[in-house]
């Protein structure tokens, strides 16, 4: 690929595409130059995870970066969250090597400015691509490049910010998936009351035993069944490069993100009275309901990591969850940390004397459909046929934040087309499951019959 059709893996969030043929080591090097010359920052961080590619790609990037006249601080191995932790405690520009859960041929670099403001195709990435094409002019003197450990500093951050130190003693399984987990979850456990069941620890960026995708619950099993056979108290999963994560409970039942987005923000409201919290509009209902029965301000916002942030620069937020596993905190420089996500989940679980899945009763209220995809030919004029279906019923209100929203005092649906791909992705969500199944069905009936037939993805 010639270093001007560099389109083809800017993304809405990041570079990535297959290893070599769309990204190489001389793709890499022009970026870090491109995104040494857009910052202007004197200093930038490199970090990278476990793939094969990782590293060689790192050093490229690092490479560009100095030519263009940056210091380059390497950290080496390190999770997203870790590379967000470092842009915010060094107040620099970061760039993580990672392609998150996909599959071992792709690899990415994430990009962020400093105190980890994140860079997207509409604050950055595009002209860092366009940049890079047309190549960057070395600078007179080059930067240098220095090795730099972030994971201690990174540890004692998070141990700060949640107090482990009076919990019970826990048995925590969990499931790095071969993934950076297996790094930074001995060095943030270590000195905690918890007994660790540790499942795929070894970096392996061929992934051997499953992908490293916590959202699909294929990939949860061997964590379920570990946790059902040690009796632990909790499962926790993690994506390849550990900013997501996905809990199990005692029985060895997958917790919805919904229910730790609620129970984190009462544990912040807990801390600061009053606070704004954010909520994508595919969480569940019970969310919103109980920030604001807790005295908090809850925000509805757009899927998405971009939409998310801007909300919480623009609210002040304290917290913010998604239904993707993603938990996004303000004093993590409103970056998201599945492993500080975790530790609110330890720190509750470990200060109460109640099972995980009572624990998480309270917050669990209504029964979800999960996201069901399906392919259409049309996304537009299928979601505008649905629309009219329900336009004009008792009790129905419309929106159109993100896709369509359909709700009543019963029941709501959310239908939204993927960027990527001609699907439709439909959530359901009703006070039983009967009635959820019911509006599910019927909205599935209207999506595939447009299209011409079932098409399930």
């Amino acid at each position: 690929m010639g270093l001007r059709d560099l389109a083809s893996i800017v993304k809405a969030y990041d570079i990535r595409g297959v290893v070599p043929g769309q990204l190489d080591e001389g793709t890499a090097e022009a970026v870090g130059a491109a995104f040494a010359a857009f910052t202007g920052a004197d200093t930038i961080l490199t970090v990278h995870d476990m793939r094969t590619s990782s590293a060689p790609l790192a050093e490229a990037f690092g490479r560009g970066a100095a030519s263009a006249g940056a210091d380059v601080l390497a950290a080496g191995l390190g999770s997203t969250d870790m590379a967000y932790y470092g842009s915010g405690d060094l107040g620099i520009p970061g760039a993580m090597v990672t392609a998150s859960h996909n599959p071992p041929q792709y690899n990415g670099i994430k990009l962020c400015r400093a105190g980890a403001k994140p860079i997207g195709i509409e604050t950055g990435l595009a002209e860092i691509g366009e940049l890079a094409g047309n190549g960057v002019p070395p600078a007179q003197a080059p930067g240098a490049i220095t090795g730099l450990d972030l994971l201690p500093g990174y540890a004692a951050y998070l141990n700060k910010l949640v107090d482990l130190s009076a919990i019970r003693p826990l048995t925590v399984a969990v499931d790095a998936g071969n993934g950076m987990a297996g790094y930074t979850v001995p060095e943030v456990f270590a000195g905690l009351p918890v007994t660790l069941i540790p499942l795929y620890f070894e970096l392996d960026g061929t992934f051997p035993n499953h992908e490293a995708n916590p959202i699909d619950p294929g990939n949860l099993r061997d964590l379920q069944r570990a946790v059902r056979g040690h009796r632990a108290d909790i499962g926790l999963a993690f994506d390849g490069d550990a900013d997501r994560c996905f809990v199990v409970d005692e029985r060895g039942e997958i917790v919805s993100p919904s229910a730790l987005t609620a129970l984190i923000a009462v544990r912040e409201l807990a801390r600061e009275p009053g606070a704004t919290i954010i909520h994508n509009l595919i969480t569940s209902r019970a969310v919103p309901e109980i920030i604001a029965e807790r005295g908090g301000t809850p925000v509805r916002t757009r899927v998405g990591h971009s939409f998310i942030k801007a909300e919480m620069a623009r609210t002040g937020a304290v917290f913010g969850g998604e239904h993707s596993g993603h938990f996004y905190f303000r004093d993590f420089w409103s970056a998201d940390s599945g492993m500080l996500a975790a530790l609110h989940v330890l720190a509750a679980l470990g200060t109460d004397d109640k099972p995980l899945s009572v624990l998480l009763a309270e917050y669990s209220r209504y029964r979800a459909s999960g996201e069901i995809n399906s392919r259409v030919h049309d996304q537009a004029a299928v979601a505008a046929a649905v629309r009219k279906a329900f336009a004009g019923r008792p009790g129905v209100v419309t929106d159109e934040l993100d896709g369509l929203t359909v709700s009543t005092r019963d029941w709501w649906f959310n239908l939204r087309p993927s960027n990527t791909e001609p699907l439709l992705r439909l959530n359901a969500e009703a006070g039983t499951g009967e009635t959820m199944a019911s509006v599910r069905d019927e909205v599935l009936m209207l999506v595939r019959g447009q299209s011409g037939g079932p098409r399930p993805s």
